[in-house]
């Protein structure tokens, strides 16, 4: 448990990148080796995150100044549509044959090149590295994850959608074609870049709807449970923003099959993430709230009948920066690397 391996972090002046550097400088197998943010080069990182002052860390450089021949693990905290060609040279590369690469953009999450194209309004750059990409949502994906060079890691709408369902639809537990899934984020899922509509006096006291009908996270979501069931499925899919900072709750409407009801449904779940770590199914009449996984990288699940027979409710809470983006990155790094899974992420949930 001595060796380490060098880290570097592209992107790292973001909320994902603030978050991999507060979660990995605890992980006793990491150095932090490198921190990219081209339009803060040069700058000491507690000079973009004062809250993370006391570490050593390496100044802020450019990509193009990181030595490769001392990196081991690659995290790419950079947006969509500047990733493909970045990881496609460091993977073909001098250095690539050795690098681990996991991606929290939306650049490889997609399996067919022409789905990002129509969501993501240009054409995939890396086409033949999507086809090795791997979707790194640990729990469902945790083999091919292991022997993967490059992972995709999940979006955070996603993460708090497929681990409720993927089970359900496995088991053949609810109807495919009557899935609602009703999200709401805290505020830092837009980033940190300056954007009108995450301006304070924009978020706080209310909440409302974005991207109805046309969210990206959509496809990914389909994607991962039209897999599950065998057959496509498709889903009404709208998420909200709240006024708060972290934290997801997706509230999803399910219809069950024959048999089956809001028990046969929890024990499934149950049974499925009785080994698991990160996600925990609560008990009946429990809700689980955003605050009881603050700060983690801890899922938590609910399961409700509905007041209609043979409807059932679902509830799923995680936080979007943790679980929805980089601790579920660092639990890939894990796997991938072969360390134990809950290195770097055993902290417990900030309360209140």
């Amino acid at each position: 448990m001595s060796e380490r391996v060098n880290v570097a972090i592209l992107g790292a002046s973001g909320y994902t990148g603030a978050e991999l550097v507060r979660l990995l400088a605890r992980h006793p197998r990491v150095t932090l080796a490198a921190l990219t943010a081209n339009r803060k080069a040069g700058q000491a990182f507690a000079s973009v995150f004062p809250h993370l002052g006391g570490l050593n860390l390496p100044v802020l450089s450019t990509i193009e100044a990181v030595d490769w021949s001392a990196i081991d693990f690659v995290f790419c905290a950079l947006p969509h549509g500047t990733t493909q060609t970045i990881i496609g040279d460091l993977l073909t590369g001098p250095h690539g044959g050795r690098l681990r690469i996991a991606d929290l953009s939306a650049d490889f999450r997609l399996a067919d090149p022409m789905v990002y194209q129509t969501w993501y309004g240009h054409a995939h750059e890396a086409v033949e590295l999507q086809k090795e990409a791997v979707y790194g949502l640990t729990e469902i994906n945790r083999a091919a994850i292991a022997t993967a060079r490059l992972v995709a890691v999940p979006g955070c709408y996603p993460t708090s959608a497929q681990l409720p369902l993927i089970p359900l639809l496995r088991a053949g537990l609810i109807d495919p074609d009557a899935i609602i899934i009703d999200a709401k984020s805290g505020a830092s899922g837009a980033g940190r870049d300056a954007k009108e509509g995450s301006l304070h006096c924009e978020v706080s006291e209310g909440i409302h709807a974005y991207g109805v009908g046309t969210h990206r996270h959509g496809p990914e979501i389909e994607q991962g449970l039209s897999l599950a069931a065998g057959r496509p499925v498709a889903v009404t899919f709208t998420p909200h923003l709240m006024p708060m900072n972290r934290g997801i709750l997706s509230t999803i409407y399910l219809r069950a099959t024959a048999g089956n009801d809001a028990t046969t449904l929890r024990q499934a779940l149950s049974a499925a993430y009785a080994d698991e770590v990160f996600v925990r199914v609560v008990p009946e009449g429990v809700s689980p709230h955003t605050r009881h996984v603050r700060g983690s990288n801890f899922v938590l699940i609910g399961v409700h009948a509905d007041r209609v027979p043979g409807r059932v409710i679902v509830t799923c809470v995680e936080d979007n920066l943790v679980k929805g983006a980089s601790g579920q990155a660092i639990q890939d790094m894990n796997v991938m690397l072969g360390f134990p899974e809950t290195l770097g992420l055993d902290q417990q949930p900030l309360f209140p």
